[in-house]
C-alpha cells in the first residue's frame, strides 16, 4: 500500500551521507521533530535526476527554507558512496542525501518500482513529499516517465 497524506513515516534504515562518511539512521527518527522536504529520484547520475530534479532543489533551497522547511533531503536506491559523489558533482551543498541502497524505504512506503527493463532493478518512484514531525503533509508522485509534480517549483507552490 502506498503511503498517503496523514500517514506516519515507517521506521526503516537509511544511510545518511555525512562529511565523516555513511551514517545509518532510522527513517522515523530522522523525520521526527522537524519539517523535511523529501524528494526521491530513480537513480543518482541519471538524466532527468541530474539535469532537473536535484538542481531544482539546490536552486530553490533558500525559498523552501523560508517557507518553514527545516531540511531538504534526497533519497535514491543507490549506496551512500554514489550519493556522496553525485552530491559533490552537482554542487548540492545543503541537501541531505539519504541512501536507500536496498530499497527498504521505497518498499515500506509503497513507492518501489521495477526498473529491470532498463537494467536498474528495484528503484524508487520519482516523488516529492513534505513531512512534518514524521507525518506526511504533502505527497506528489510522478507518473512513469514524467517530471512535473515532484519538482522544487511545484512543491514551493503547494506549501
Amino acid at each position: 500500500m502506498t503511503i498517503s497524506i496523514g500517514d506516519t513515516i515507517p521506521s526503516v534504515p537509511l544511510v545518511k551521507v555525512t562529511a565523516d562518511g555513511p551514517d545509518t539512521v532510522q527513517s522515523q527518527d530522522y523525520f521526527a521533530g522537524r519539517t523535511v522536504a523529501l524528494f526521491a529520484v530513480p537513480g543518482a547520475f541519471t538524466p532527468t535526476c541530474s539535469a532537473k530534479h536535484l538542481p531544482g532543489f539546490v536552486e530553490r533551497r533558500d525559498e523552501l527554507l523560508a517557507k518553514g522547511v527545516d531540511e531538504i533531503a534526497c533519497t535514491a536506491v543507490n549506496d551512500a558512496f554514489v550519493m556522496a559523489a553525485w552530491a559533490k558533482s552537482a554542487g548540492a551543498e545543503g541537501i541531505t542525501m539519504l541512501a536507500d541502497g536496498n530499497a527498504a524505504f521505497a518498499d515500506a512506503i509503497g513507492l518501489a518500482i521495477d526498473a529491470s527493463r532498463f537494467g536498474m532493478g528495484t528503484r524508487s518512484a520519482r516523488y516529492a513529499m513534505l513531512v512534518e514531525d514524521g507525518v506526511v503533509k504533502q505527497l506528489h508522485v510522478e507518473q512513469p516517465g514524467e517530471f512535473k509534480v515532484s519538482s522544487a517549483e511545484h512543491l514551493l507552490t503547494a506549501i
